[in-house]
């Protein structure tokens, strides 16, 4: 039985995003990049304009039996603000989006029951804004922006937003850290 499973989801910066998936147990790679767009293979500089569609998101593969995807729902509405329509923080424009791009139907159906639930026991305050679509073509982002916090640790933005993000959620989620 092939456990390996893809999940897609734009959640803002994809250096954040990428960052705090590659680090959980059961993640085989994260793969930074552009999907939900019309034009075909948009460079980042393309997609910063916000004419292209795409939104910079993360295309994880992980092993389904060391962790679920519903789990990877948790962390992706733990680690961003899903309720800011095509924005994240100071970050602002439709590549800025909360999506989720399901893979299959089984996906798309705990993607739904997830956000029905955290609605209907308001976790947040004001509305989830989170969009659900089938995964279309993913593009990957250029080579530099691929482990982007990494590689960049003292870049200004690494310091100032990604940092501080990592450390919480580091706290939070320690137990599904890669060890």
């Amino acid at each position: 039985m092939n456990t390996m499973e893809k999940a897609t989801f734009a959640g803002g910066c994809f250096w954040c995003t990428e960052t705090v998936f590659s680090s959980l147990e059961g993640v085989e790679s994260v793969t930074s990049g552009y999907i939900g767009g019309t034009t075909v293979n948009p460079t980042y500089k393309e997609v910063c304009t916000g004419t292209t569609g795409h939104a910079e998101a993360i295309e994880i593969v992980f092993n389904s039996e060391v962790i679920s995807y519903k789990e990877l729902l948790e962390i992706f509405f733990a680690t961003h603000n899903p309720t800011t329509l095509n924005r994240q923080g100071e970050d602002i424009g439709t590549q800025y989006r909360s999506e989720i791009f399901y893979h299959n139907e089984e996906q798309k159906k705990q993607a739904e029951d997830f956000i029905a639930f955290m609605t209907s026991e308001e976790i947040f305050e004001d509305p989830i804004v989170t969009q659900i679509s089938q995964a279309t073509d993913f593009y990957k982002a250029e080579d530099y922006h691929q482990d982007y916090f990494n590689n960049n640790p003292n870049q200004p933005y690494c310091q100032a937003v990604i940092n501080p993000k990592v450390k919480k959620f580091k706290q939070t989620y320690i137990q599904k850290l890669k060890k």
